[in-house]
């Protein structure tokens, strides 16, 4: 356990906890009220991803805890008074009229259906502003069953289509005309249509704006808050980057096919041994140099790999618990962690080994990626190597696309900041999925996704697409002399052939420009260092 979670426990512990209502309760409550998660979650000042949460099952502590409790019994209070003036009006006889007088000019019978369902206070309910119709997109007083309409049939037209003059008397042709329901409207106990509500309607249940937007409000409202200053506008949406990117996370994964366990059971080795140690993880990290270079004196580009980690959240990551094997084949259809003996690598003269620098023989944890990497070299393609032996494995059912929109959302809006020179966003931006990937393990700075293996296969994703260049250069003819992390590349030969310059994440830009060989070692670079996402 660690300190936060201590001080986390005291603080729950001393005095009692406001009473909270079932986590179905609390999803059904926000859903009345047309509240979306991301709205709550602001107001709370958590992420949507945590009121997630605690409509399945999780509870808050401490001040949060009184706030949600507070929040949830307004609600349940609201909607208490407003169905109040609505019962009554399921049997009113001053409005029922005679029937001697159904034939007279200027009206018609009223449908007692509607009554009916206003009878019923958990399907009816009176808006203080009008909404638009689900049916006609006019504005309309009540929702009904969770749906804005009209509970009159004749109001429920368009403008030009309703006519001024008297409704026509019922015929004895059509005696329950008068006391049919709406067809509109649910009657108590029947389902509900499974088809959505068409034409202009369906603009009432989308939200204002899209992933990209909460980009850009925040940068404007950080600017608008520091009166224009720059440097402490940078710093406080650094501060927000991680609580934005689970924000940003959420809005993205809405309508997604796939459910994801954000705080699932975890295998021992993924755990930390110690707790300033490692898990059991290794994940290839390249850090290599070649050893001999062609004779004679070369200019030795180091290139820099654009949106390193930004590239590397396209993986095939686990949804799901992880699940134990042993003895079986790799499945392509899963993805997680995998207990191998890493094959021979004989090319270490030209291109480093695809497992990274490893001192210790012997089979090891790798990700994914890196057996992935593994067996696409080892087949018929490239032959570079025998496949390795899977002695067992932890997985569960995976996709390549489940960050995808997330992904794109982070590049889009990198690119219009790179295109704009504004290096506010671009700042901004690439903490967000820096720190995104490299705090969804054990840590104290995001509590909302803790999936160790999701980093480590991410990370070791950015390794492979490191790997990948370093051969497609071998491949196109250019001298590989060292690969290092994520985002650093050195080689000697014409590289604007093989890879476009730029700032894009498809691109590649210098770094460094040395000279080294036999008849000199003088380098003018900062050799060695890693430098941090672009």
């Amino acid at each position: 356990m660690s300190d936060f979670d201590a001080i986390d426990s005291l603080l729950a512990a001393v005095g009692p906890e406001a009473e909270l209502p079932s986590p179905q309760v609390r999803q059904q409550l926000r859903e009345r009220a047309r509240l979306s998660k991301a709205q709550v979650a602001r107001t709370l000042g958590v992420s949507p991803s945590t009121i997630a949460g605690w409509e399945t099952g999780r509870d808050p502590t401490g001040e949060v805890r009184t706030k949600y409790a507070y929040l949830l019994d307004g609600l349940a209070a609201k909607f208490a008074a407003d169905t109040a003036p609505v019962t009554p009006s399921a049997a009113e006889p001053a409005v029922t009229p005679d029937p001697a007088a159904a034939g007279t000019a200027g009206t018609s019978a009223p449908s007692p259906a509607v009554p009916e369902e206003a009878g019923d206070s958990d399907e009816v309910e009176t808006l203080a502003v009008p909404e638009p119709c689900v049916l006609c997109g006019h504005p309309a007083g009540q929702r009904v069953a969770g749906f804005v309409q009209h509970l009159d049939p004749a109001d429920c037209q368009p403008a030009t289509t309703k006519a001024p003059a008297a409704a026509p008397t019922p015929t004895a042709a059509q005696p329950t005309q008068a006391t049919k329901p709406p067809s509109h409207i649910r009657t108590p106990g029947t389902p509900r249509p499974s088809e959505r509500p068409h034409g202009p309607a369906r603009r009432a249940f989308q939200e204002p704006s899209g992933p990209v937007d909460l980009i850009g409000q925040a940068v404007q409202a950080a600017l608008t808050e520091h009166h224009g200053d720059v440097e402490a506008a940078t710093a406080m949406l650094l501060k927000r980057a991680i609580p934005d990117a689970m924000r940003l996370l959420d809005e993205t994964r809405k309508g997604a096919r796939y459910n994801v366990i954000a705080h699932p059971w975890i295998p021992d080795i993924l755990k930390k041994q110690t707790s300033r140690g490692a898990d059991q993880i290794w994940e290839a990290r390249p850090k290599w140099t070649r050893a001999d270079l062609p004779p004679g004196r070369h200019k030795v580009t180091a290139l820099d790999i654009n949106g390193a980690y930004l590239s590397a959240l396209k993986t095939h990551l686990p949804l799901g618990q992880l699940e134990h094997s042993a003895g079986l084949p790799h499945d392509r259809r899963r993805a997680g962690v995998h207990l191998i003996t890493p094959p021979v690598w004989e090319h270490e003269d030209v291109l480093p080994n695809p497992i990274g620098q490893r001192d210790e023989p012997g089979p090891l944890w790798v990700t994914e990626p890196t057996l992935r990497l593994l067996l696409r070299l080892s087949g018929p393609k490239y032959g570079l190597c025998a496949p390795p032996e899977i002695h067992e494995s932890y997985t569960s059912g995976a996709t390549e696309n489940l960050l995808e929109k997330f992904r794109i959302a982070l590049k889009d809006a990198r690119d219009t900041a790179i295109a704009e020179d504004d290096e506010v966003t671009l700042e901004y931006v690439k903490a967000m999925y820096s720190k995104f990937v490299s705090t969804m393990g054990e840590s104290n700075y995001n509590r909302e996704l803790y999936r160790p293996d999701w980093m480590h296969i991410i990370r070791s994703q950015a390794f492979s697409n490191l790997w990948l260049k370093a051969l497609k250069a071998h491949d196109e003819g250019l001298a590989v002399v060292r690969a290092m992390g994520t985002d650093e590349l050195h080689v000697i030969g014409d590289w604007r052939s093989v890879f476009p310059e730029g700032r894009a994440v498809t691109e590649v830009k210098v770094k460094d420009t040395y000279t080294a060989g036999t008849d000199t070692t003088e380098h003018t670079g900062t050799d060695g260092e890693e430098e941090g996402e672009e």
